[in-house]
Parts: structure tokens; sequence; C-alpha cells
């Protein structure tokens, strides 16, 4: 994968100057300089509300901050505040939260509902911005919105595009088994993730990964990749040369509902793996077991969050025919369609931390799992 050296040197402007075949005076030298004046920054305004857009933020935030940058971070839109948290204590965005401890100014943090409203329409076009960025602002963006950067919008966008338009391009990707993802860098049309691609980057992904986890090296190269094309953004190039996007090959990926993260075992364990992987962090993936106390004759039903797993690959040993969960070597066996099983390694109980399964197991005393169909 193409990495680039370093993150500040593609907003350079570098000057070239004759250098004179004699010294002047050095008074006329301090004249000279004294007239000079920097060229104005360009106002750029930020898009973005979860964490994953902060750590963007900090990125262009660090990139503004350079005496050479051609840019200053003017304004920043994200999601108004929300309870988060168990207490449903209201908390402003990751991204606020952020712009907020860097010390940016209250009042250039906004916070509509939605972006078609028209007092922050108003806000925006007196700040007169010349380009916007959203990185998983969570909103969908009208034309008369649109209408107002000078250079236009630009998205970062955690999928080959057109592939895995929508609100979960990461979590659908994953869902999917793709091993080979990436993050396109795309002028902001009326359309659904469907405007001109200015670049991408590519990345080949292992069975293993997280949708967290992916999101964070996907963004943070989606952001290696803006400051690489800022400076054609501004002086209009990256118009010219931007790709547009063939709409017959386009797939969605819709938003995550929490009613998808039950399991049902009458798929194969791919399938249950891949899902377990997509949907880590929210909303999780949940199972049905019963534990069987055969001294009491007792039967209880568990809501089981499965945290961690892998497709079970020992062909040494019988995946069993029915309901049973086996424990083999510090992992949950769970049978599943077509002589396939899951292997779980980590699990949850509503109400307690997340513990790995030979912890759970132990925690049974000899009961017996059974998986329960949906």
């Amino acid at each position: 994968m193409h990495h680039l050296s370093s993150s500040s040197w593609m907003l350079r402007r570098f000057c070239c100057h004759a250098t004179p075949s004699f010294s002047p005076p050095t008074a006329v030298l301090s004249t000279s300089a004294a007239t000079l004046t920097p060229p104005k920054k360009k106002k750029l305004v930020f898009m973005g509300s979860p964490s994953v857009s902060a750590s963007v933020l900090e990125t262009l935030l660090d990139a503004s901050s350079a005496a050479d940058s051609l840019f200053e971070v003017a304004a920043i839109v994200t999601q108004p505040p929300s309870g988060r948290d168990r207490g449903r204590k209201v908390m402003p965005s990751p991204v606020a939260q952020h712009a907020l401890d860097r010390g940016f100014p209250n009042d250039l943090i906004f916070t509509p509902v939605k972006a078609n409203e028209e007092a922050f329409l108003s806000n925006f076009r007196a700040l007169e911005p010349q380009l916007c960025i959203t990185a998983a602002y969570g909103n969908i963006l009208p034309t008369k919105f649109l209408q107002i950067p000078l250079l236009g919008t630009v998205n970062i966008h955690p999928s080959l595009l057109p592939l895995y338009r929508g609100a979960a391009p990461v979590q659908r990707a994953l869902q999917d088994g793709v091993t080979e993802t990436g993050v396109s860098l795309a002028f902001t049309v009326r359309a659904l993730d469907a405007g001109p691609i200015i670049a991408y980057e590519k990345m080949k992904i292992d069975d293993h990964i997280k949708a967290p986890e992916l999101l964070d090296l996907l963004f943070a190269q989606g952001s290696k990749l803006l400051l690489q094309e800022l400076p054609s953004i501004f002086n209009g190039s990256a118009k010219t040369k931007a790709q547009e996007q063939d709409d017959s090959k386009a797939t969605l990926a819709p938003k995550i509902t929490q009613e998808e993260s039950w399991l049902s075992f009458d798929n194969e364990a791919l399938t249950l793996h891949n899902k377990v992987r997509a949907f880590a962090g929210w909303p999780g993936t949940r199972a049905k077991i019963v534990v069987i106390d055969e001294k009491n004759d007792k039967r209880s039903e568990l809501d089981l969050k499965i945290i961690t797993s892998r497709v079970y690959n020992d062909d040494d040993a019988q995946v069993s025919k029915d309901d049973d969960v086996a424990f083999k070597k510090g992992s949950m066996i769970i049978p599943c369609s077509g002589g396939t099983a899951l292997e779980v390694l980590e699990v949850q109980l509503p109400g307690k931390k997340a513990v790995n399964a030979a912890a759970f197991w132990n925690g049974l005393r000899g009961q017996k799992v059974k998986k329960l169909g949906l």
C-alpha cells in the first residue's frame, strides 16, 4: 500500500526566486520584505461526528496550524449533542468534544439537526467558505448547502466507490467477507455517494479485522489522501481530473439496525464470523443459548453477546450433529449449517464485562449448553 512520508509537505507552497548576481543594500531588502504579504488562507469547513471523524479533524487542525498552510479551519459542523452513555447524559459529538479540547471557538461549532435549516444555512453562507470536507457527518446535504462552498464539498468515504455507497460501507464490506477494500475521496453531489472520484487508496485486509479497527485505518489513510490532494482541490485541477463513477457497478451499504444483531446458527460459520467482525462496536452480535443443569433438571435461556470468533477448522474433531455446544482448547464450539462450526473466543452476558470463553465455561460449573434457533 502506498504510504506518504509526510502529511505536511503536501500543503506547502513553494516559491522560486531568481538569485541576484549582486547584493543590494540592506535597506532595500528590508523595505521589499515589508511589502510582501502572505497569501490569504482558504476557508475550509469540516463536517463529521463520530470518533473516526475526530481523527480527520485532528489531522486538518495540525496541518492548518503550519505557517505555510494553504487553509484554515473556519468552522466545524457536527451532529447535535445526544444521550450516549448509560445515564443518558447529553454529550457533545466526539468531533465537537475534540474541537473544544483543542480550544476551537464554541461559536464556530454548528450542530444543526438537519443541514437544510435556514438559520444554519444563513450562518454557513456568511462564513464564505471555499471548501467543505465531510467525514462520516451522518446527515444528507441538500442542494442549497452544496451550492455555498466555492470549490465544492469533498467526502472521505471508506470504500472503493462506487462499491458500498451509503451509511455503513465498512460494516457491509466485512459482512460480505471482502479481502480488499479502501478509501475514496469524492466530490459530493445530491445523489448518495455518487460524485466524481478525485483519488482512492486500496487496502488488503485479513479475515480477523473488526469494523472499529478497519474504520480507524481507512479514515487515517483518507486523511493522508486528503492532504495530498488539497493543493489540486484548491487550484481547481481536481475538478478536471476527477473520474465519474460507473453507476452500473454501484452497490449499497444501508444503515445497520439493532434487529440485525441476532446470529442464526442455520447459517454457515463463515457467514456468522463475518457478521461478528462487521457488527463489532455497534450493535454487536447476539445469540440465544440454553444452559441445562442436569442435576436439578433446570433450563435457563441466555442472550449471549459474541465478541470474538473464528471459523472452526479442526479436522480431527467431529462437529456436533445436534445442538450441543462443546468446549475445546479454550474455545466454545457452536455447530452451524453445512457441517461447519463457529469457534467463539470471547463473550459477554448482559450487564457483565466481556470475558474469554474459558472464563465463561468455568462459570457454568459443568452445566450443559445447547444452542437455540431464532
